[in-house]
Order: structure tokens, then sequence, then C-alpha cells
């Protein structure tokens, strides 16, 4: 291979990857749609945006999510599986189901090696939704997910951020950490009703501390 086919490859390859870090960050951007008809959703405070050096337990094998528990916020949810609308964005939970969350299925499996999101609306037009209460987190909190393997796997919250949709942190949300990691994501911030769209995002980062059941 001659230098100047070398170097045609390369800038080729960090096209790719710069253009599926740009479709990353606009389903990100575009991710949530809602008609609030409540007030504003509580957001995360200063001491919660402080990340945690994260202590890990042992990653366990991929296995489906079923139910996501947020004891502080009450959430009690079933979870859809999420992938990807034909024109590439991420698909979210339909607004008709806005008490329930999703898994995107295509990045990793809650208590497995690697990031594993979860999306949740908000709100919607008839009043606050299963993340509405997201920004209420606090680093030490606990989330559990039953897995279809009946094992549960236990994370501890990290930080709690606000991103606003522009700078939304996209290798930080969907790269693989090195160990077994969970986002949670919703909306917040200001509602603009120009555009249907909240401003911001708000992301609970937190890593897997223990496992439960049986294997």
């Amino acid at each position: 291979m001659t230098p100047r086919s070398q170097r045609a490859r390369v800038l080729a390859a960090v096209a790719v990857g710069a253009s599926a870090l740009l479709v990353a960050a606009f389903l990100a951007f575009h991710a949530f749609r809602a008609d609030p008809a409540t007030a504003a959703p509580p957001m995360p405070s200063p001491d919660a945006s402080r990340p945690a050096e994260p202590a890990t337990a042992a990653a366990l094998k991929p296995a489906a999510p079923l139910r996501l528990e947020v004891p502080r916020i009450d959430v009690r949810t079933s979870l859809m599986k999420l992938a990807k609308n034909p024109d590439r964005t991420v698909e979210t939970p339909p607004l008709s189901r806005a008490q329930e969350a999703g898994w995107y299925r295509l990045g990793a499996a809650p208590g497995s090696r690697g990031a594993a999101v979860i999306i949740g609306h908000v709100d919607s037009a008839r009043g606050p939704a299963v993340f509405y209460r997201l920004g209420e987190l606090r680093p030490g909190d606990r989330a559990s997910v039953l897995r279809a393997d009946g094992r549960t796997a236990v994370f501890r919250v990290d930080s709690v951020e606000r991103f606003g949709k522009a700078r939304f942190p996209t290798r930080r949300v969907y790269s693989d950490p090195g160990y077994a990691a969970i986002r949670l994501i919703t909306c917040g911030g200001r509602f603009d009703r120009a555009t249907g769209h909240y401003v911001d995002n708000v992301i609970a980062f937190g890593h897997l501390v223990r496992t439960e059941g049986t294997r």
C-alpha cells in the first residue's frame, strides 16, 4: 500500500468516526419531546455533579433488563426495548407510555461491561412522567435492575448532571468506561414552547456495586 493510499484510509476512518459521533449527538439532542402541563421538573443541585471514582463489582454476562427501581424518586418501571428509528435517531418510549422507561438495546445490558443507557420522559401533556424526579437523585443513591437471568444489578449513583442539548456528552454516555455502568437520561431545564423541546438533558451516571439473586 502506498503512503498516499494509507493516508486516504486513515482520513476515511476518521471521517466515519466523526460522523458516528455527530449522529449520536444528534440522537441525544432530539431524543425527547413533551408538552408539559406541570411545573418545571427538579434539577440537580451543584453537589450532585461531582463525579466519584467508582469502585466496581465484577461485571455480569449480558442479559436483557426487565425492571428498574430507583427508591429515592419512587421509580418502579418495566423496561421496554429501544433501538433506532429509520432515520437513525434513537428511539424513545412513546408518550402514550410516558410512565415506562426504555433500555437502549444496541448498547450494554445493565450489569454487563459497558454503559447501559435507560431513557425516560420527564413529563407529557398529562403531567409528570417516569423520570420527572430524576434531578433529585444524589451521589450514593441506588438504582436496581432486574434482569432476565434472574439477577438484580444494583448500581450506585456517582453524579447527576445537567447538560445543554447542544453539548450533550456523547462519548461519556455511550462509550465503554471499562466497567459495568448505567446512565439514566431524561430532559430538563427550560421548556421552549416554540420548538416543543426542553433545552437540557439531565443524566444520572452510576456504576455496579453488587448483584443479587440466582445465576
